[in-house]
């Protein structure tokens, strides 16, 4: 279990909720599946159309989804797209309020990573850009859709995008990529219900058709109050990794960014020396459009963002101690998503 992984002491552990009861979404969040089919029925057909060596028929009973005789609705449920085509519109998450109420969302390790939609036959980014994986790699992928996100390991996102670019994929670097596998598209019904359904459906592959174990459901695990989330993201961030998501349990299948799905990550701060000073442009010409900076390692970078527009009409001056927010380290040491806090105080 992931979080209980995350945060091993006992106490901690007993915050792991049994149940995913906590605040309603209030309706305007949850527009309905665009389906009159009942979610559970739509999940058991979509699956089982491209089952396979997944052995679909044995893991949807343990779902109380088990196989029957398809409805007359069946030709209109959703199959695994043509490959070729653009990806769906995916969910995006918004960030996460940081005293955010966990219960009644599962939470997950926040994989940093490139998004990567599988259609059944061919594997794409967000945009819709092929990505030239392995045939190996490919062959342990089911024939019905999958979303998720290929990742090599905590603080190593330069070295995958460096790999998932290339035209000719290099079979010995693929041997690290792993495909964490999140979502079930076009499955409808509760996410809860579709998490469920990754677990089982990896497991019973396993069991049967033994797939690579680079391709691996996320865990979603429920989180009891916000002591366990926080302390949950404090020892995740310690052991490298980026943050954590949250996804709402009872939240439909939604195209775009949704407060549904949220991202919770913590903001260091650092401080660096003011050297130069970068002029602005359009809406910020005449001012200030960015600090050229030095930190203590001599590491050289630009600030840009958290200025206000006086603080952009006046900058600190050349020599000023700076105070800067940032979202972790490249593997090089530089800060990303590096923002303007405040001048430092003699």
């Amino acid at each position: 279990m992931f979080l209980a992984a995350t945060c091993p002491d006992p106490m901690i552990r007993r915050g792991l909720a049994p149940s995913l009861s906590g605040p309603a979404v209030a309706p305007r969040q949850l527009p309905s599946p665009a389906t009159a089919a009942d979610p559970a029925d739509r999940l058991r057909r979509v699956l089982l159309r491209g089952a396979g060596a997944w052995g679909a028929a044995g893991w949807l009973g343990g779902l109380g989804l088990a196989p029957g005789t398809a409805s007359a609705a069946a030709d209109a449920a959703p199959r695994p797209p043509r490959a070729g085509r653009t990806p769906p519109p995916m969910m995006l998450a918004e960030e996460a309020p940081e005293d955010i109420d966990p219960r009644g969302w599962l939470v997950s390790e926040k994989y940093d990573g490139v998004r990567a939609w599988w259609d059944g036959r061919e594997l794409r980014t967000r945009s819709g850009l092929p990505l030239a994986a392995p045939a190996r790699f490919l062959r342990a992928l089911p024939e019905f859709p999958l979303d998720g996100e290929l990742w090599l390991g905590r603080g190593r996102f330069d070295e995958l995008s460096g790999i998932v670019r290339r035209t000719r994929p290099d079979e010995d670097a693929w041997r690290e990529v792993r495909y964490m596998v999140f979502e079930l598209p076009g499955a409808g019904g509760r996410f809860d219900t579709r998490a469920r359904a990754l677990r089982a459906m990896f497991a019973a592959a396993a069991r049967t058709s033994q797939p690579e174990t680079r391709v691996q459901a996320v865990e979603q695990t429920p989180c009891g109050d916000r002591r366990v989330l926080q302390a949950a993201l404090a020892r995740l961030v310690a052991q490298g990794g980026e943050g954590l998501m949250l996804h709402r349990a009872d939240a439909p299948e939604i195209a775009g960014r949704s407060p549904l799905l949220l991202k919770l990550k913590p903001l260091h701060d650092d401080e660096a020396t003011v050297v130069g000073h970068q002029p602005g442009r359009g809406r910020l010409a005449g001012r200030l459009g960015a600090l050229r900076v030095r930190d203590d390692a001599g590491r050289h970078f630009e600030i840009g963002t958290g200025f206000t527009d006086v603080q952009r009409a006046a900058p600190p001056a050349l020599g000023t101690r700076v105070t800067f927010t940032h979202r972790g380290r490249t593997p090089d040491g530089l800060p990303r998503f590096a923002s303007y806090l405040r001048q430092r105080m003699h």
